[in-house]
């Protein structure tokens, strides 16, 4: 049975970044499921969707076809044979995301794909809802979380590195924080810690720390020892 590592949190806490390192250093393939929901949006806009319309984007749900292969540790997603690629990571995108992502319809379609991806083998799949909805069962459950400041400091760096960094720090916490509480309340599959997750606060640790702190205790939890619940 292939293993999945979970990993959870909110925007800005490395999910991405540690998620890559670990899956690469364990063998097992990277899943970014926010890569999904912004597919969705992008298929809604390209399509003529009215994003605030929840019934429009259900019925449409229901007919995006999104095929997914591994490519270089990663499980890459494709649409009509081809990768969204940075179309997917424009402002417009991130601006209708988390409306999309809210409908229940849509949340279901993703959370299956996610599923059927165990048939290529071990996964580290990181997101938002992945340890309380997707991979509930998977003993290596993690929470990645740090301070707003961090995660502001942090996102305004990327932002930098892609040439987009047109805010200030206090704006960019300031976003954080709305998509925090859009996240956490939000009526289906909200964000929230599971029973049993393993949390990191990486606000004062660098990317190494995180990713050796993931590293041991996600070997620890998958050891077949530990399925056994030996000591």
């Amino acid at each position: 049975m292939p293993k999945v590592i979970a990993i959870d949190g909110p925007s800005g806490a490395g999910k991405s970044s540690v998620s890559r390192i670990v899956g690469e250093k364990l063998g097992f393939l990277h899943v970014d499921s926010g890569a999904l929901y912004r597919i969705m949006t992008w298929l809604c806009l390209k399509n003529g969707v009215d994003v605030s319309d929840q019934a429009a984007i259900a019925a449409f749900a229901a007919s995006a076809a999104i095929e997914s292969r591994p490519v270089a540790g990663h499980i890459a997603f494709f649409v009509d044979g081809e990768e969204p690629g940075d179309r997917i990571r424009t402002p417009e995108i991130s601006a209708n995301a988390s409306k999309v992502a809210t409908v229940k319809e849509v949340r279901d379609a993703v959370t299956a794909l996610l599923r059927s991806l165990v048939s290529f083998g071990d996964l580290i799949v990181e997101g938002r809802d992945i340890t309380t909805a997707v991979f509930p069962d998977t003993p290596a459950k993690f929470y990645l979380t740090a301070s707003a400041e961090a995660r502001a400091r942090r996102r305004r760096i990327q932002d930098a590195e892609k040439g987009i960094a047109d805010r200030s720090q206090e704006a960019v916490k300031e976003a954080l924080l709305a998509r925090d509480k859009l996240d956490s309340t939000r009526r289906y599959a909200p964000l929230r810690k599971a029973d049993g997750v393993f949390e990191i606060d990486s606000s004062d640790l660098t990317l190494d720390e995180t990713v050796a702190a993931v590293l041991e205790k996600a070997r620890s939890l998958l050891a077949p020892s530990a399925s056994r619940g030996d000591s």
